[in-house]
C-alpha cells in the first residue's frame, strides 16, 4: 500500500527547571494508506507528544513528518484528532455539533450529513439532545461522529476511550471497527491497552522509555472479527507485554 504518513527521524526536547528533558529521540515510522497502526509504550514516554507532532499541532526539534509527501507543519482538515479530553461543544445539540465543521455547505446538506453520521454511530433519535443529556458511551459516539462527518483521510486517536468502563470500552472498539469497514480511513491510535491495540490494529509499535525510540514493531495478522482469547492472539499479547517490561504475565 502507498505510504500515507512518513515520520522521518523526529526528535523533541523540553526545557525544565531541572534542565533539558529529552522526550523523543530520532523516531521514524511509515503508515500506509488505509492502515491502522497502534502505538503503545510506558506511561510518560511521550506518546501524546509524538501524536501532536504527527498531527501538526507541535513542531519537532529535528526531523520531519510528511503526509502524502508534503511536510506537515500545521493541523490540516485532512486529519482529525480525537482525544480522551473530548471535543463536543456543550452548548450545542448533537446535530448542531455535527454540523459545526461543515463550512461552505448549504444548511440542508449539513443537516443531511449530520443525521447520516448520527445514525451511523447509533445516535438516531438523539440528534436534538445536548451533551449533558447523553451517557458516557453516547457522548463518545457523538465525538466520533463529529470527527467522521468532515470526512478526514486520517484519524489521530489519542486514548479516546480510556475514560470508559471496560464494557463500554469494548463496545466502542467494536463500533469503530464497524465504521472503518464502511469508510476507509488511515488510523493512528495511541493506547495504554495492549488488548485494544491487538483488537483494532493491523500493526503495533512499541515505544521505549524516555528518551523515546521505537523499541519493537509487531504485525497483527488476524482477520476481523478477532477472537481475543485464541492462543495466537494471547501469544502476541505476551510478546508485546514482555517488550513493555511485564515479564511472567499469565492473565
Amino acid at each position: 500500500m502507498p505510504t500515507k504518513i512518513l515520520v522521518d527521524g523526529i526528535g523533541k526536547s523540553f526545557a525544565t527547571d531541572q534542565g533539558t528533558l529529552h522526550v523523543l529521540d530520532s523516531i521514524s515510522l511509515e503508515v500506509g494508506d488505509g492502515e491502522i497502526v497502534a502505538i503503545v509504550g510506558p506511561s510518560g514516554c511521550g506518546k501524546s507528544t509524538m501524536m501532536n507532532i504527527i498531527a501538526g499541532f507541535d513542531r519537532p526539534d529535528r526531523g520531519s513528518v510528511r503526509v502524502d509527501g508534503v511536510v506537515q507543519s500545521k493541523p490540516s482538515s485532512r486529519g482529525i484528532l480525537i482525544s480522551q479530553a473530548g471535543s463536543v461543544f456543550p452548548w450545542l445539540t448533537v446535530q448542531q455539533n455535527l454540523m459545526f465543521g461543515l463550512n461552505g455547505r448549504a444548511h440542508d446538506e449539513k443537516k443531511q450529513l449530520a443525521d447520516h453520521y448520527a445514525e451511523m454511530v447509533g445516535l438516531k433519535g438523539f440528534e436534538a439532545r445536548y451533551p449533558h443529556e447523553l451517557s458516557g458511551g453516547m457522548l463518545k459516539r457523538a465525538e466520533l461522529a463529529r470527527a467522521l462527518v468532515v470526512k478526514p483521510e486520517i484519524l489521530y486517536m489519542d486514548e479516546p476511550f480510556s475514560a470508559l468502563d471496560a464494557l463500554l470500552h469494548l463496545r466502542m472498539r467494536n463500533e469503530l471497527l464497524r465504521i472503518l469497514e464502511q469508510e476507509r480511513h488511515t488510523v493512528l491510535l495511541i493506547t495504554h491497552d495492549v488488548e485494544e491495540a491487538i483488537h483494532v490494529a493491523n500493526r503495533i509499535v512499541v515505544l521505549s522509555i524516555r528518551p523515546t525510540t521505537i523499541q519493537a514493531t509487531f504485525d497483527v495478522p488476524f482477520a476481523h472479527p478477532r477472537k481475543l482469547s485464541s492462543a495466537p492472539v494471547q501469544e502476541l499479547r505476551t510478546q508485546i507485554l514482555r517488550e513493555l517490561g511485564v515479564d511472567g504475565y499469565d492473565a
